[in-house]
């Protein structure tokens, strides 16, 4: 079986099990104890907080370890917005961080406060210019990625933290993809990061709030952290989380060069290999191991098992692989399409072999879900000189395939209106008129769900 998620959940690091184990022998004790078994484990846990300081690039004194990087990304918002709040109440992040940005921005809000979501470019990137254009007077917090978690694309934070710094409003790194590839760079104020996505035990995460920084910790607090993250550490496990992110930054140079060039393999080949494919994300500013692409007229959930089946483990960011039936609030901030969407992330030592056989894999599985999904015949009319194609009730990819098996019967100028309830169809019908050069006139109400307008130009 190949793993291709390590952008959810990477591999433990053998250097982490080994510390793992070696330092239950000695970490269990309360490391506030003044007899011999605290002190010991004082000891450990003092090192590693001087180790992760070293990693992040900050103080000792600076750096606190968290139940989570979730808890810590949670911590830190909640934190540095209170600590600011004779300032105001406006919080800004962009429109593709992790949820638990956007879930702490949500809470902020339903307690009075306000947010601004900076737009991204089709490649998923900020421009700081528009942090520039949000910052107001009542600004606390700005807060951004280091680098996206489902396509890839790197940040420029050193340019958003300039911004932020000269208006005197902290910024939060949320840099859980990319710490294990490096220190982050710029004059950020707060960073949070999670240890399992580096390679350490799941459970441990960082909080780093910089000296100077306006900070007052949220809920009860006690003695253990600074104040700052409650309940007695997991010494064990933040030894091993701190072993392996200095044990993956030894070998980050080297292994980045050998992932680039796998994930560049996949960028160029997938589009050569199957027909109707997107790839998306910045093709140069993104993280080493992570490439991700989108296949017209295919059910995500679809073709995710037939991955698996065929010994691949990869993600999605379709709206067919999740719940709530709509598609990734990256992938629909950028407006690219959402459909049949992949996402592979290497971990380090990825095997070149595993990524030629699943390029030999893909096209059959991609083939196999059109297949399937292409059986049921439109149903269609014409109305007042356009064609009508009525995918009511129809769920991603079958409004989008719906539209591509009826568009030759248009005269060109001619329109298509799709008719679809399904949130999905408001990003992959304009994506598809893109990958075809055609004209996406718009949306309107319609009696059930929404009409999709579609002018044929060629």
């Amino acid at each position: 079986m190949a793993y291709f998620d390590a952008a959810s959940s990477a591999p433990l690091h053998p250097v982490a099990r080994q510390a793992l184990l070696a330092s239950l022998d000695e970490g269990w004790a309360d490391p506030a104890r003044l007899y011999r078994e605290g002190r010991k484990a004082r000891m450990l846990l003092n090192a590693a907080r001087e180790a992760a300081a070293e990693a992040v690039g900050c103080r000792a004194d600076e750096v606190v370890f968290t139940s989570s990087g979730t808890r810590a990304v949670h911590m830190g918002v909640a934190g540095a917005l209170a600590g600011r709040r004779r300032v105001g109440r406006h919080l800004i992040v962009s429109s593709v961080e992790h949820s638990s940005v956007l879930h702490s921005a949500d809470l902020h809000e339903s307690d009075g406060g306000t947010v601004t979501q900076v737009p991204v470019n089709r490649a998923g990137a900020v421009d700081s210019s528009g942090y520039a254009a949000a910052l107001r007077e009542d600004t606390a917090l700005a807060v951004l990625q280091s680098a996206n978690h489902e396509v890839g694309t790197v940040q420029p934070v050193a340019g958003v933290a300039e911004v932020c710094r000269a208006a005197g409003v902290p910024l939060l790194v949320d840099a859980a993809q990319s710490l294990g590839w490096g220190p982050v760079e710029g004059d950020w104020s707060l960073l949070t990061a999670s240890a399992h996505k580096w390679g350490g035990p799941s459970g441990v995460g960082l909080l780093a709030v910089r000296k100077g920084v306006r900070f007052a910790a949220q809920g009860p607090v006690d003695e253990r952290e600074s104040g700052r993250a409650p309940g007695f550490e997991n010494i064990p496990a933040i030894v091993a989380a701190v072993t392996s992110l200095r044990a993956v930054r030894a070998e980050a140079a080297q292994e980045a060069v050998r992932l680039r060039e796998l994930t560049a393999r996949i960028r160029a080949r997938v589009p050569e290999l199957v027909a109707d494919v997107e790839v998306v994300g910045d093709p140069e500013r993104r993280l080493p191991g992570t490439v991700t692409f989108s296949c017209l007229y295919v059910d995500g959930e679809a073709l995710l098992h037939e991955l698996d089946q065929a010994g691949f483990s990869v993600s999605s960011g379709s709206s067919c692989t999740s719940s709530t039936l709509t598609p990734s609030h990256v992938l629909k901030a950028m407006g690219v399409l959402s459909e049949g969407n992949v996402r592979v992330s290497l971990p380090a030592g990825t095997a070149a072999e595993d990524v030629e056989r699943f390029l030999a894999v893909l096209p059959g599985a991609v083939a196999g879900v059109r297949e399937k999904l292409g059986a049921p015949a439109p149903e269609t009319a014409v109305h007042a000189g356009e064609l009508v194609v009525d995918s009511l009730g129809r769920r991603c990819p079958i409004p989008v395939i719906e539209l591509a098996k009826v568009f030759d019967q248009v005269p060109v100028g001619g329109t298509v209106r799709v008719l679809s309830d399904d949130e999905a169809a408001r990003l992959d019908i304009p994506a598809w008129c893109e990958m075809r050069g055609q004209e996406y006139v718009g949306e309107e109400p319609a009696e059930r769900g929404t009409a999709y307008l579609v002018r044929r130009v060629s």
